[in-house]
């Protein structure tokens, strides 16, 4: 049956949450799918639509940060495995992490069952400037 997932994403310290929902075809289901079905998503509306902006969970190659997403120096067709090797490296580097209805994931493969409506939060921390 399929499951419909509220995400939430959110910077620590950062800009106003974004919300929007993704629909993944299973109730059961890992931390993993969870980022490969929200990383497919946005990488294929963007495609779809091409704007200069990237709005998505990590950084593209040759992009910079603003205030709605990543700026492509030139516009172009993103490559979803690529992205999604990216969210995988930045979730196992703690500098994404979810929240599952206000419990932290722990792993990647970590088991779930999950009811329509949950809500999974994004949590992209940024590194501190200066040291």
């Amino acid at each position: 049956m399929a499951l419909t997932l509220t995400i939430r994403d959110e910077v620590l310290g950062g800009a106003a949450p974004y919300e929007w929902t993704l629909e993944l075809p299973n109730e059961r289901t890992t931390v993993r799918e969870i980022i490969r079905g929200r990383v497919y998503q946005e990488v294929q509306d963007h495609n779809r639509k091409q704007e200069p902006t990237f709005r998505g969970l990590v950084q593209p190659e040759e992009a910079e940060l603003t205030l709605n997403g990543w700026k492509l120096k030139t516009p172009r067709q993103l490559d979803w495995k690529k992205q999604f090797e990216r969210a995988i490296e930045a979730f196992e580097q703690n500098r994404i992490l979810l929240l599952i209805d206000d419990q932290q994931a722990e792993g990647l493969d970590e088991e779930l069952e999950l009811k329509s409506g949950a809500s999974v939060t994004f949590l992209r921390l940024t590194p501190l400037v200066g040291g």
